[in-house]
């Protein structure tokens, strides 16, 4: 039996009228494609993802920062109580094979800097713009889509890859 493929999508934890549709596509569209999601199971763009998934019938991991289960949004369809506050971001990022950043702060941030130095791709829909010196020029292993279609093909393109 093959372990589905598991995407973390990562983004604003308060409600955001622009960026919540995006997130509910990337859910659905994930979980249309038979990926599993994982977020952080809070509000705003994490919100959005379960609901898009779950929706879809997907499969939807809530990692939420506290031991309370109860914590995570009603679309999570797994929930794991971390207990550890932020640093649940490490678990979130370490947990999907590629990561979909949707807008962000700086949770977000630092949950692409995880993701990076674990070597997970990461695909940004208005996100974080990345830029550095030497080794770190460009963003390295950070993608920009536009729009949630090229953020899942790419993020299940890029996972694959891995595999």
């Amino acid at each position: 039996m093959t372990k589905p493929l598991q995407i973390s999508v990562i983004g604003k934890g308060t409600p955001d009228d622009e960026l919540s549709p995006l997130a509910e596509e990337v859910g659905r569209r994930l979980a249309e494609a038979g990926a599993a999601v994982v977020c952080g199971g809070l509000t705003g763009v994490m919100e959005a993802v379960a609901r898009g998934a779950s929706t879809a019938g997907g499969t939807v991991i809530g990692i939420v920062p506290s031991s309370a289960a109860e914590q995570a949004n009603p679309y999570c369809t797994h929930v794991i109580a971390s207990g550890v506050g932020h640093a649940r971001n490490l678990a979130v990022v370490s947990s999907g094979e590629a990561v979909i950043a949707v807008g962000g702060e700086w949770g977000t941030l630092s949950e692409i800097a995880f993701a990076r130095e674990l070597g997970r791709p990461v695909v940004a829909i208005r996100s974080w713009q990345l830029s550095g010196s030497g080794a770190m020029s460009g963003g390295p292993g950070v993608e920009v889509a536009a729009d949630p279609a090229t953020a899942v093909e790419r993020a299940i393109h890029l996972a694959t890859e891995e595999r």
